[in-house]
């Protein structure tokens, strides 16, 4: 049996990177997977993935998450592909670096909308699932930004985004409580995902500062991130709430 058996999860930016690689997790689980993203062929190829190795998925894209009104009807959609919800994985975000004081106000309001709207639109409109279903779970990806501030690269907004991703699961927690809803928060570190490995190319002396204040001086591999995820998302995890988990290396233990 799997620690995900009966479940219904929707992940959100499933086209590639820890979405990806989550679907699969989940779905080897024994969950049924609703994913969206932006990018229809690489959201296709995630669910191409899955049901080739026995698991059930099922892809909705492409869809804009910061535009509220796209989001109540993924998400309504995404709750009939199954009959409800039962686990969210407020995974994708959009955003942007840059220093203070160059950084723009178009910058700041694009990174505050593609970090911190996303996963409020998406956990609003898939409240009143979850309490349809006697509870669940709201898993959002924040990030070390959220908890200590980075050199490289500069990170003004997203700092601030997933400071208040952070404080928005405390919150989502303490309400959810009485409706059986779990929220708990994932910080993590670098991540090399497909994304990351094009930005940073060839240039060692990028990947090191990116990885400096890690203790194991390293990315994560996604795989490390979305094995959380599901435990996380599954009944094992049950007493766990309102928390935020950093998975960085031991980059916030110094």
């Amino acid at each position: 049996m799997g620690t995900l058996d009966g479940k219904i999860v929707l992940i959100t930016g499933t086209g590639g990177g820890v979405g990806r690689v989550a679907s699969l997790v989940a779905a080897r689980e024994g969950a049924k997977v609703v994913g969206i993203d932006i990018q229809p062929a690489a959201n296709d190829e995630t669910v191409a993935l899955v049901r080739r190795a026995g698991g059930e998925m099922t892809g909705i894209a492409p869809v804009d998450l910061t535009d509220p009104e796209q989001v109540r009807q993924v998400v309504e959609q995404a709750a009939a592909v199954y009959g409800g919800l039962d686990v969210v994985y407020n995974n994708a975000a959009s955003l942007r670096f840059g220093p203070m004081p160059d950084f723009s106000v178009e910058d700041w309001r694009a990174t505050i909308t593609g970090e911190l709207d996303i996963p409020f639109f998406v956990s609003k409109f898939a409240w009143p699932h979850l309490v349809r279903r006697g509870g669940g779970v709201i898993i959002n990806a924040a990030s070390m930004a959220g908890m200590i501030g980075g050199e490289v690269p500069p990170m003004i907004a997203h700092a601030a985004a997933n400071a208040g991703i952070i404080g928005m699961t405390r919150q989502l927690a303490l309400e959810g409580a009485p409706h059986g809803i779990r929220a708990v928060a994932i910080s993590p570190g670098p991540v090399l995902t497909p994304a990351s490995d094009r930005d940073l190319g060839d240039n060692q002396a990028a990947r090191d500062a990116v990885t400096r204040k890690t203790l194991l001086k390293r990315f994560a591999q996604p795989e490390e991130i979305a094995e959380l995820v599901v435990f996380l998302a599954s009944d094992r995890a049950g007493y766990i709430t309102g928390a935020n988990y950093p998975v960085d290396g031991g980059a916030t233990a110094w």
